[in-house]
């Protein structure tokens, strides 16, 4: 059987990644989208295991300290982080993993996994991206500013990718990612390594 691929994904706030990845989950079956552990309580109508898997703060701190997040983050008081666990299972289950997280968190899961591939989601333009942010209308103009400010920072650090792709289009979008990670499971290292499985 074919061993998963782990893919980060990452992108400026209002770019559209979950719109992207919705698209996608639905195009194709065999992903495993990454459910990260929090500490924050849930929300009503949040679900554990679904939305997040929920812990208390002794609980995080021990996965920390045994190394079994492949990042982690706090973040307004509260502990976030990705469980490598799952993320192997579901691996090993010949399932591709993507990973939904900003551009330090990013660096970290590199660090741990360097065949992870990273993509990184980019506007079409700085103008386009103001646009969304404004038509969101959950944001004041002050915090607006500092989203942009904060997108340009992080794509300066894009250029450490394997990938970008601008969401000019959802469509056209998704289509690069599908042509990305049927790419990425071409590979001659994966392609030889299979053969000898099944030699």
């Amino acid at each position: 059987m074919k061993y998963g691929r782990l893919f980060v994904l990452s992108g400026p706030s209002g770019v559209g990644k979950s719109t992207i990845l919705k698209e996608l989950l639905a195009r194709r079956k065999n992903i495993y989208f990454s459910v990260s552990a929090t500490t924050r309580p849930p929300r009503p109508g949040e679900v554990d295991h679904v939305h997040y898997h929920f812990s208390t703060e002794e609980e995080f701190q021990q996965l920390i300290e045994d190394e079994e997040l492949l990042e982690w983050a706090e973040y307004v008081g509260n502990y976030y982080g990705t469980p490598a666990r799952y993320v192997n299972e579901a691996m090993e289950d010949g399932r591709d993993v993507i990973l939904d997280i900003e551009v330090q968190g990013a660096g970290k899961v590199v660090q741990k996994r360097p065949d992870a591939v990273r993509i990184f989601i980019a506007p079409p333009s700085w103008n386009e991206l103001e646009r969304r942010l404004t038509e969101r209308g959950t944001d004041a103009p002050e915090t607006i500013h500092v989203r942009l400010s904060r997108a340009r920072e992080e794509f300066l650090l894009a250029r450490d990718y394997d990938y970008i792709v601008v969401n000019d289009a959802v469509e056209n979008a998704v289509g690069a990612l599908d042509a990305i990670m049927t790419a990425e499971h071409c590979r001659p290292a994966e392609q030889m390594r299979w053969m000898e499985q099944n030699g």
